[in-house]
């Protein structure tokens, strides 16, 4: 009779230790199923990091930061003003240059366009796994939930460009800080998504700013730029 009534008490685990523990996992699927072109990548990232932490989510009752409202609406806003600039720097720096676009694009509006889309659907994919499974979903622990995944998301940017990879850290900390604040992950997804695209259509068209002042205003950082 016992046994009974511990064998489920023992496999039932709350909703934080539930997410925690299938963060590793969704990451390891996703890093079995390689994916070469921008249309294979949709795919993936959309079974394994959009309907895998929604449909588990939603077993338990949780909705993982995909809600909008005023606020979040506001913090999109605001954050994808705050990270504009940095991608208009970025985009004049040789080494971002030679590394984006990571999938083969042209300036025309119509091969671009659904490029674009592509894009913005990876930005909620990873969104949804980092700042939603990962921040958001996990948000009654508190405000440490913030720091659950940046070092697993830096850690995915090894291969990138060093300045990207510097900045991916910090990065997460504020997109997680944000969405924390909005209880949504709208203000990353927008941001995210808005800023892929803007450095691919900057890439792909001349410097808005010399390169060589870029070089100049960034000499002081330890990294070749």
């Amino acid at each position: 009779m016992s046994v009974r009534r511990s064998l489920p008490d023992a496999f039932s685990l709350p909703w934080v230790h539930r997410a925690l523990v299938l963060g590793p996992v969704v990451l390891f699927l996703g890093h079995q199923w390689l994916a070469p072109t921008l249309e294979a990548r949709v795919v993936r990232d959309t079974a394994i990091y959009i309907v895998i932490p929604l449909g588990v989510a939603a077993l338990h009752g949780r909705r993982i930061g995909w809600r909008i409202d005023r606020l979040a609406i506001r913090d999109a806003v605001l954050l994808s003003a705050f990270v504009a600039p940095f991608y208009v720097v970025g985009s004049t720096l040789p080494t971002i240059r030679e590394y984006y676009p990571m999938w083969q694009v042209s300036p025309a509006i119509g091969e671009f366009l659904p490029h674009a889309v592509m894009l913005f659907v990876v930005a909620l994919a990873t969104e949804t796994y980092y700042r939603g499974l990962l921040c958001v979903g996990v948000r009654e622990i508190g405000f440490k939930c913030v720091f659950i995944s940046p070092i697993v998301y830096a850690l995915m940017h090894s291969t990138k460009p060093p300045i990207e990879l510097a900045l991916s850290g910090p990065t997460d900390v504020l997109f997680g800080a944000v969405d924390y604040h909005a209880d949504s992950i709208l203000p990353s997804t927008v941001a995210h998504g808005f800023g892929l695209v803007l450095l691919d259509w900057l890439v792909l068209h001349d410097p808005v700013i010399d390169p060589e002042t870029t070089l100049r205003w960034l000499s002081w950082l330890p990294m070749p730029l």
